[in-house]
């Protein structure tokens, strides 16, 4: 199993005591929050929240998918998964990034006009959607000094 420095990735239960593949817990967690507040509220741009709606999905069942395929082993201690790690909590930290943004920019834009109830599950939605923008960016970092030093 890897450490925190080590250059491989875990295998079994080991994921879940090693970091940063602890992080794929709460990322699933704040990831599924975002989405279950973008599918609940209302959608005042729906261009804008479906890309918010898209990204949360699409991290979700991917970080889902990456977090069994560890636990089963089914990268065979290959230093190929150890960039793919690294280059998919990139690519998810951008997508969130972008996301959070726009979520907070259909909050701001809905200030008027909308209840009390349906104004706040969207300032959580961006709450929560910034919580897993930091988490897949220390996800990703710590993927990068993985991969540099395999």
């Amino acid at each position: 199993a890897a450490t925190s420095g080590g250059s491989s990735l875990p295998s079994g239960l080991a994921v879940f005591t090693t970091f940063p593949d602890l992080l794929f817990i709460l990322e699933f967690v704040f990831g599924g929050l975002v989405w279950i507040l973008i599918a609940s509220s209302l959608v005042p741009m729906p261009l804008v929240q479906g890309w918010v709606m898209f990204v949360s999905v699409f991290c979700f069942v991917a970080t889902t998918t990456l977090l069994v395929l560890y636990i089963i082993g089914a990268h065979g201690g290959e230093a190929s998964w150890v960039t793919l790690d690294a280059a998919y909590h990139c690519t998810a930290a951008l997508f969130y990034l972008s996301a959070s943004v726009l979520e907070a920019l259909a909050t701001i834009q809905m200030y008027e006009g909308y209840t009390y109830r349906q104004y706040h599950e969207n300032i959580s939605a961006v709450v929560f959607s910034y919580v897993a923008t930091l988490l897949y960016v220390a996800h990703a970092v710590f993927s990068l000094i993985r991969w540099k030093s395999s």
